[in-house]
């Protein structure tokens, strides 16, 4: 058989550890193994090449080298690492496969919902001969945006990377646009993946001094609840140069906490969109929030405040939805908005749909997680707007507190709304402050929307 060329580039990193996961390590041979087993298995049960298929896990050894035998074979490969049934079921209902497989009980079943006509854009890439990716929006209620990705043509992205002996931290999701991207820069370089069983601070930390990982990408959220549970004081993390954070804004006082704890580390803010893949960054300076987009396979404008991008490795579309987040000539509303400095950087304000409007004046949620994070009693935050009958809406707030405050909870929180003013226009003050036992985030790491 002859491999296409990520594949069979596999071998000039033979020996070297491809994976470490919670009970083994697995070299590049055992991952071009168990490809060829995983195909062998997939003939066996008679599933033919470019069908669709519906894939449900996390990143583990033997679902990585079944994603890379269902590229090998040209499938349409939709993944899912969602448990929610009805969130099953509304995905299968947008990808519309033709089998399911399970990577953890490894049963695969051909699936009854496959019952509506073969979508264009399918054939299209089966006529290519081209694997395809779905992705889907998140939530849990509701019908997800399915978006159908040329996998080849993102894999192609990599293919001029040279070989770097990094230890990345596996760590997005295998259905979030930033873990595909993750896993495709490991296996472009020959690079080292770990992945851990639970991400919990302190599992991720230890993993960390273990293995000796040099990159982790992951959330400004996590890296805050590793401050909050003191794991760089419990673990030895001196291996890492590099952690990467997004898929949503950092508050400026978390990002200045984690250089004073981590001082010879190397901060990057990335930037991707699950239409436009992930898009090359640059940041200013390790505790800087502007950012510039690197030229190559994007580019990039502002409208209206809006960041507008149009990329190589963009959507061909979506399968269940109308394409108007898309201008006619492929721009993509991203729904970010942004400050543009004089030199050109990017600075991420928040989604559009997260602004708070109190009486015309816009606020941005970031701009007073950050200011409420350094009050010395404040260890989390997330600010939210409630509706008032005369400005539209006001501003609030859910905080975590320091366990060992002295007074009263409602001394705290006044005090806590006293240092907000003296640091912020009147208007941008939490008018109500709730003290609550934690922030809600979702599997991604990202903060959760407050109703």
């Amino acid at each position: 058989m002859i491999f296409k060329p990520l594949i069979n580039g596999f071998s000039q990193f033979s020996n070297q550890i491809f994976l470490n996961d919670p009970e083994h390590s697995y070299t590049y041979a055992q991952l071009s193994d168990e490809i060829r087993v995983q195909l062998e298995w997939l003939a066996a049960n008679d599933v033919p090449r470019q069908a669709v298929i519906f894939m449900s896990g996390d990143f583990s050894f033997a679902g990585i080298a079944l994603f890379l035998a269902l590229y090998q074979n040209g499938h349409i490969i939709a993944l899912n690492t969602a448990e929610n049934p009805a969130e099953i079921q509304n995905k299968q209902a947008a990808a519309n496969p033709e089998f399911v497989i399970d990577i953890d009980t490894r049963q695969i079943l051909p699936c009854v919902c496959a019952q509506a006509p073969e979508n264009l854009m399918i054939g299209e890439l089966k006529k290519q001969g081209h694997a395809g990716l779905i992705l889907f929006s998140s939530g849990t209620t509701g019908t997800p945006k399915a978006m159908l990705h040329d996998l080849d043509r993102l894999v192609g992205e990599f293919s001029e990377k040279r070989s770097r002996r990094l230890d990345i931290f596996l760590f997005l999701l295998f259905d979030h646009i930033g873990g595909i991207n993750t896993l495709l820069n490991i296996l472009s370089i020959g690079g080292t993946a770990t992945i851990a069983a639970s991400k919990t601070p302190d599992t991720v930390a230890r993993l960390i001094e273990k293995h000796r990982i040099t990159v982790l990408p992951t959330s400004p959220t996590f890296l805050n609840l590793m401050l909050i549970n003191e794991v760089f004081d419990t673990c030895n993390l001196s291996s890492l140069r590099m952690i990467t954070y997004g898929t949503e804004p950092m508050p400026e006082s978390l990002l200045l906490k984690l250089r004073e704890r981590l001082p010879r580390v190397k901060f990057l803010q990335t930037f991707g969109t699950s239409e436009t893949g992930i898009i090359t960054t640059s940041s200013l300076s390790s505790d800087s929030l502007y950012m510039r987009f690197q030229e190559g396979s994007s580019e990039h404008k502002v409208v209206d405040g809006e960041l507008w991008l149009r990329s190589a490795t963009q959507v061909m579309g979506y399968l269940n939805h109308s394409m108007d987040s898309f201008t006619d000539d492929g721009w993509f509303k991203t729904g970010d908005l942004v400050e543009v400095n004089a030199d050109g950087y990017l600075k991420i304000l928040g989604r559009s749909k997260e602004i708070i409007n109190v009486g015309g004046e816009k606020v941005y949620p970031a701009e007073v997680e950050s200011v409420l994070l350094r009050h010395p009693q404040v260890r989390d935050c997330k600010a939210y707007g409630e509706a008032n009958g005369l400005t539209g809406q006001f501003v609030a707030a859910h905080i975590v507190l320091d366990s060992d405050y002295g007074d009263s909870t409602a001394t705290v929180l006044r005090d806590i709304r006293q240092f907000a003013r003296r640091l912020m226009d009147a208007y941008k003050v939490p008018v109500r402050l709730k003290s609550v036992e934690a922030i809600q985030y979702s599997t991604r790491f990202k903060k959760l929307l407050i109703d």
